[in-house]
């Protein structure tokens, strides 16, 4: 999916991670569920911060094949890459240590160019474990786009006073 890229855009892409992982059966407070959010989370605030052309926004890529869960994050700056081994960061830093947990948390991580125009791809990988059954027979549900516009219509509508329970009964939010 496609997000702006701002904070704004980084946090909704970051939910919905979260919400389809949870819709693939592995619930929000998880560890899988958990750790896949804040590799994204640390991806998406890479994007916006070091990635980001005006104007132009950036994607994410949640996939699950044979075991390993798949997030990637492609930008369209294609001279900002993330060092091969993230360097160590002064303990003062109020930054630098994206890349750090990227490395710690994933099974495996790393950077291709964008393919068919100027960029990169920031991927990272988790391994998981089946749970009673293999993996190999469970079948991704491929989301239609009125599933997709239903999630992004669920997350735009995260405002105080948006959510059904915030709002009167009855009455029309002005």
């Amino acid at each position: 999916m496609r997000f702006t890229s701002t904070p704004r855009g980084a946090r909704l892409a970051r939910r919905l991670v979260s919400h389809r992982l949870d819709d693939w059966g592995h619930p929000y407070t998880a560890p899988l569920n958990e750790t896949l959010t804040l590799i994204t989370a640390e991806l998406t605030a890479n994007a916006v911060r070091h990635g980001h052309v005006p104007g132009r926004d950036f994607h994410v890529r949640l996939t699950l094949a044979e075991g390993i869960f798949r997030v990637e994050v492609t930008d369209t700056r294609a001279g900002k890459r993330p060092p091969a081994s993230p360097p160590a960061t002064d303990s003062l830093s109020e930054s630098g240590r994206g890349m750090l947990l990227v490395a710690a948390l994933a099974d495996d991580w790393g950077v291709s160019p964008r393919r068919a125009a100027p960029g990169k791809t920031v991927w990272a990988e988790l391994h998981v474990r089946p749970k009673g059954h293999p993996l190999s027979h469970r079948v991704t549900p491929q989301p239609t786009d009125v599933d997709l516009l239903l999630a992004t219509a669920s997350l735009l509508r995260d405002d105080p006073g948006s959510r059904p329970e915030d709002a009167g009964h009855g009455r029309r939010r002005p």
